[in-house]
């Protein structure tokens, strides 16, 4: 079993930080193989940002996404560089408010639901930036490309002590849209 997942957005949406996590779920929590990958422009916030994860549980030949099972789009610079690598069938989350320019031709060959990711965290949270932890809840729920302890474990480990609670809070709330996703209610 190899799976592969891209996220990608801009920096400072937690692009980077949400793969980690995914990673450490699943080599820390599950005991598989994982390699986590990254590339970003030179600004810190603001510059396009790609980050992979490869999970198998064999050992990995190839650490990067040649055909990506799970997708995550931020932002729409990112969709419009990378929705094409994506493998025909895959899971794709987008973040509709900004990802206007939609390609739906090419999205009919995809499992794809679009949200608006930021606002849904901001009224769940208070925190616009607690988005990247909820789409990992959405993953998480969706696909079962980790389990439920384990990203949650993988969070804790990540984010900065005092703000557990509204990461968890984040985090339970994508659980809850990718359980309606499962069932064909989004």
């Amino acid at each position: 079993m190899r799976k592969e997942v891209l996220f990608s957005g801009f920096g400072g949406q937690g692009v980077i930080l949400a793969s980690v996590i995914l990673g450490r779920a699943a080599a820390v929590y599950e005991g598989l193989y994982a390699v986590q990958s990254q590339a970003y422009g030179p600004e810190s916030r603001g510059g396009a940002s790609k980050a992979e994860v490869v999970i198998s549980d064999e050992p990995i030949d190839y650490p990067k996404t040649l055909e990506p099972d799970y997708a995550v789009f931020f932002s729409q610079e990112a969709y419009s560089k990378y929705l094409h690598t994506v493998k025909e069938g895959a899971k794709v989350i987008i973040e509709q408010e900004l990802v206007p320019h939609r390609d739906v031709e090419f999205e009919g060959k995809l499992d794809a639901i679009a949200l608006p990711l930021t606002e849904i965290a901001e009224e769940t949270t208070g925190l616009s930036l607690t988005m990247n932890i909820l789409t990992l809840g959405l993953l998480t729920a969706w696909t079962g490309v980790v389990g439920r302890k384990a990203i949650e474990k993988a969070v804790l480990d990540a984010v900065p002590k005092g703000t557990e609670e509204i990461n968890l809070r984040a985090l339970y709330k994508g659980f809850e849209l990718g359980e309606k996703a499962k069932a064909g209610e989004l």
